[in-house]
């Protein structure tokens, strides 16, 4: 097996990424970026803030997923008892309060929007992936069947678009421009599953489109609703791409080496559905093995636990990490254009706390 080295950390990523070189590897010290003091201003949970507001999230969903269908019914309180880190509507409404938006009722519903595109995007996932699991307990596809859950994904797509049709016309098309970007993102993945041949320019930008473009077009919307300047709403939607691509290859990274108790699926699933994660995409550049893996429709258990340990031995894990890290930065780079606050604080203390997560 070859081994991975680079004359600097990230190296491997200045051609696809066209940057300057970074140097020493990015050490993201949430003290090092808030503007006030994190110990008497900003809790240690950076969503505690919005509390308030998302728990109008959740009521939000609650009474959006009601139909008129029993089994609609059942679904949709089937994927609100799974919970979820509603990761996404935080991000929205901590932009806005931190670009100094007040009145809170038109975040919420585009926080609400955001949850229940990325929820319809999930249970599209489950059918294409034949997943099983999801949030540590039976996928709705598992449970449900395939056009029950079709069905239920679309019907949160409509959802969210009834909650969106009341905005201007540039909130609605920021909107479906993420959704659009997330169904291409869908396919060019598809079209890169157990293919040897993916790089990791491919993958950036399947991320860049499937979940990166969500989180960027919320933050961009919460700017916008709270009335920043057209500089600011750009800085804030560079700030949730750059959150968006550090979150996924995260995910990524935990997928390999993490515990599936807490992450909800079991470790290796991409291996073994064939994604082209950033781990896998790297590894097989470098192992015969692991790539022999990954073109399998159907790996072993065996095979399975053979290639990630291969990964794990390989030294991709490390530069997968620094890449998530130089994201991370990124994100707060783009944060600078916000005056201090607390909200600032808790943005800065979320991109820290995301790149160490491990679940």
């Amino acid at each position: 097996m070859s081994s991975l080295t680079f004359s600097r950390p990230l190296a491997l990523w200045e051609a696809d990424l066209k940057l300057s070189p970074v140097g020493e590897e990015p050490v993201l010290s949430s003290a090092e970026h808030c503007k006030t003091n994190l110990a008497s201003a900003t809790p240690l949970v950076p969503y505690l803030l919005v509390d308030a507001e998302l728990e109008r999230v959740e009521q939000r969903l609650s009474g959006l997923l009601q139909s008129r269908e029993p089994l609609l019914n059942e679904i949709g309180q089937y994927l609100i008892s799974a919970g979820g880190k509603r990761i996404r509507p935080a991000v929205a409404l901590l932009v806005f309060r931190a670009c100094g938006g007040q009145e809170a009722a038109d975040i919420v519903d585009v926080a609400t929007a955001l949850e229940l595109i990325h929820s319809a995007s999930l249970l599209h996932d489950d059918i294409i992936d034949g997943g099983e699991l999801r949030r540590g307990k039976a996928s709705a596809f598992h449970r449900f069947g395939l056009a029950d859950t079709l069905v239920a994904g679309d019907f949160l797509f409509g959802r969210a678009f009834a909650l969106c049709g009341r905005f201007e016309e540039k909130v609605i098309t920021w909107a479906t421009d993420a959704c659009i970007s997330l169904t291409e993102g869908e396919v060019m993945q598809g079209r890169f599953r157990h293919n040897p041949h993916v790089t990791t320019r491919d993958y950036l930008e399947i991320i860049s489109r499937k979940t990166a473009a969500l989180f960027a077009q919320g933050a961009r919307m919460g700017a916008h609703l709270a009335g920043a300047s057209a500089a600011v709403v750009e800085s804030m939607a560079a700030c949730g791409f750059h959150v968006g691509m550090a979150f996924q290859i995260i995910d990524d990274l935990l997928d390999i080496e993490g515990d599936g108790g807490r992450t909800g699926k079991p470790t290796g699933a991409d291996l073994k559905d064939g994604n082209p994660s950033l781990p896998l995409v790297l590894a097989i550049a470098l192992d015969p093995e692991v790539k022999r893996i990954f073109q399998k429709q159907r790996p072993t258990s065996q095979e399975i636990a053979l290639a990630l340990e291969q990964v794990r031995r390989s030294g991709v894990l490390t530069e997968v990490d620094r890449l998530a890290r130089f994201y991370g930065q990124q994100a707060l780079s783009a944060l600078k254009q916000l005056e201090p606050s607390p909200y600032y604080d808790s943005l800065a203390l979320f991109v820290h706390q995301l790149v160490e997560r491990t679940a």
